[in-house]
């Protein structure tokens, strides 16, 4: 009677009488329905506690890159109106050095004729020294504005994260035409004019004159009249300050988009800063 009472109160099935996919899933030696239940149950909690762990883990990760990405083109953005600041000063600096060449050499142009022995010798007026214009004629300083912001952003592969807009931008100011001839005109094609002053002392004054001493007074005094009767010296120096001309034309638009694009850098940066970054949790 007992045993009885046992066997009633075993629960399930026994695994004999159960089907080949019941029998595979079995534990013990009996099949129950409610344990099964509670089985995939607990195993699907368990899915889920995992599931969403990875799912938050995965998130926050993400948005720590997000927040990472953000900083660095706030840091790229802030370095590169910095250096636009450096680069529209050395711009500016450029425009007065060519408004003062462009005066001298004009003047020495206009005064090309004069029948005066030291028409080519002038007193400067800080020091009250002589020198000649003609002396440092070879001279030229190419327009090389700093980029080492600018390379270095390219170079760490955090250029994509400026956008277009402002991309478009920062390529203009840097690599944008309208410079690479204002350095084309500032390098190249002044040495065209260098090389044609030098080539012409190589190539004729050797040959006519005994002396020849640049940076002696003397040598333009005593050669004044041979100068002015050299009408290439005096085309070169017409050419040259045209290109002069031409060069402070580019400088000025220059600068304009140069201020142009520096408000527009302010403006991104401040709207970036009163940005809050909220991070998101999905449970």
């Amino acid at each position: 009677m007992n045993d009885k009472i046992d066997n009633n109160k075993e629960k399930g099935i026994k695994r004999e009488r159960l089907n080949w996919f019941l029998r595979a899933i079995t534990l013990g030696d009996r099949f129950s329905y409610q344990d099964f239940y509670d089985r995939v149950k607990k195993g699907f909690v368990e899915f889920l506690i995992v599931f969403f762990g990875v799912l938050v883990s995965f998130s926050v990760e993400n948005q720590g890159e997000d927040f990472g990405d953000r900083e660095a083109n706030i840091d790229n953005l802030v370095n590169l109106r910095d250096e636009m600041n450096d680069i529209k000063i050395y711009t500016q600096e450029y425009i007065e050095e060519n408004k003062w060449i462009r005066a001298l050499y004009q003047k020495l142009y206009d005064e090309w004729e004069y029948k005066k022995d030291s028409v080519y010798v002038w007193i400067d007026d800080a020091d009250g020294e002589a020198y000649s214009p003609l002396s440092f004629y070879s001279n030229y300083n190419p327009f090389n504005p700093p980029r080492v912001v600018y390379e270095a952003i390219k170079l760490d592969g955090t250029f994509r994260f400026l956008g277009s807009e402002i991309g478009r931008i920062v390529n203009n100011i840097y690599d944008g035409t309208d410079l690479k001839y204002l350095m084309l005109n500032s390098d190249r094609e002044e040495q065209v004019y260098v090389d044609q002053f030098e080539g012409r002392i190589a190539n004729k004054w050797i040959f006519d004159l005994d002396f020849i001493d640049l940076y002696e007074m003397d040598f333009f005094v005593d050669n004044r009249k041979y100068i002015q009767q050299d009408k290439y010296l005096k085309y070169n120096l017409f050419k040259r300050l045209g290109l002069w001309t031409q060069v402070s034309e580019q400088l000025v638009d220059y600068d304009v988009t140069l201020t142009k694009s520096i408000r527009k850098l302010d403006s991104v940066i401040k709207v970036k800063d009163d940005e809050f970054t909220i991070i998101w949790w999905w449970f």
